[in-house]
């Protein structure tokens, strides 16, 4: 075979044969939450140098497949084993405080580390739960019914003041709530995974093996916790059946917390006073559900988190994070064990809350 001595096709020939290298792609932030165009500027100023897309719930399925930096809630269906074998995806920041959303098998088992928004909606989660509580001990329910009905008859009522409350997770919402429940005098007692770094406030904090020990003990059973497979469906008959017939539950976490049925029957067999329930399984609440006909139940369409001032917070954190990515800083709420969907408080992790949240919120652009 005769050998190419034309140096204009043997360099033609070798551009040819020679492996090609890409092009270095731009980083692309893509959201999925409801940002304002000035949330937008505002992650713009802190990463200037990426593409930041809006994708909202119509596109976030198509979009994270191209996406550097995640940061959202979607509600939409997401092929998420896909996304992760791509393998272009570097860092997911969730918008909101429960991981069930983003934490399937394929990025649990993945190397993309996530992070929550944890605490960064306990105020309004904790006031809602305030609303919750003092709507159902002092009867507002039968008294809004008895305004329609013009009936102005005095009822019984209850006090929250001087009760035992029981919170079940003491992380962000659970120590916030704790907070504002103080000036009512209650006594708190708490479960939790890591019981560490009691608050003043609470008189005891105890492993969450000990939550059927707690049961008995309470007049309000609150569920402050995230949705794992550890904590699915864990309150049941088993912990219904320990408490106090003229006790109440409330869940102000995820409705997949309670096996429903159980609740039901506790409710209709006055084995439970009542139920505040801001979530349910499966939202939205089936109409021929019984926990609607029930005058000792109170149901919120899961708007504990609402806030006017939730995507401010929520930008503000992504902001921060995304300076501390950059600069090799640990990232705020950082889930060092993705199976359990929350940070670890303790364990050297910054979790928002304290000076930190303070400052957080009065930033922005």
């Amino acid at each position: 075979m005769a050998r190419n001595t034309d140096p204009i096709n043997r360099v033609t020939t070798n551009l040819l044969q020679a492996p090609t290298k890409a092009l270095p792609q731009t980083m692309r932030i893509v959201l999925c939450y409801p940002v304002e165009p000035r949330h937008i500027r505002q992650i713009a100023a802190v990463a200037p140098d990426a593409e930041v897309v809006d994708a909202g719930q119509e596109r976030i399925a198509e979009e994270l497949f191209d996406a550097d930096i995640y940061c959202g809630h979607a509600k939409v269906p997401i092929d998420w084993q896909g996304v992760i074998q791509k393998g272009r995806l570097e860092w997911i920041q969730s918008s909101a405080a429960g991981m069930d959303h983003c934490l399937v098998p394929p990025v649990i088992a993945s190397d993309v580390p996530v992070t929550s928004a944890s605490a960064v909606l306990a105020d309004q989660v904790a006031e809602h739960t305030i609303a919750l509580l003092t709507g159902f001990f002092r009867s507002l329910p039968t008294f809004f019914r008895a305004q329609q009905q013009k009936d102005f008859i005095r009822r019984p009522t209850r006090d929250l003041t001087g009760s035992t409350v029981g919170i079940v997770g003491l992380g962000g919402v659970g120590r916030r709530l704790a907070e504002v429940l103080r000036p009512f005098q209650v006594q708190i007692l708490a479960t939790d995974m890591f019981p560490v770094d009691k608050p003043e406030g609470v008189a005891e904090l105890w492993p969450a093996d000990r939550l059927e020990e707690m049961a008995p003990l309470v007049d309000v059973l609150v569920l402050s916790l995230p949705l794992n497979e550890m904590t699915r469906q864990m309150i049941g008959s088993s912990v219904l059946g320990r408490m106090k017939p003229d006790a109440m539950l409330a869940n102000m976490a995820r409705g997949p917390l309670v096996i429903e049925p159980d609740l039901v029957e506790a409710l209709q067999s006055d084995r439970l006073a009542g139920a505040v329930l801001d979530v349910t399984d499966p939202e939205p609440l089936p109409a021929q559900s019984p926990l609607w006909e029930m005058p000792n139940v109170i149901v919120t369409p899961h708007v504990a988190g609402q806030s006017g001032r939730r995507i401010d917070n929520m930008t503000n954190l992504f902001c921060e994070n995304l300076r501390r990515r950059s600069a090799g800083q640990p990232l705020i709420n950082y889930l060092a064990d993705k199976r359990l969907g929350f940070p670890i408080r303790g364990s050297g992790t910054p979790i928002w809350g304290g000076e930190l949240a303070a400052r957080l919120r009065n930033a922005g652009g």
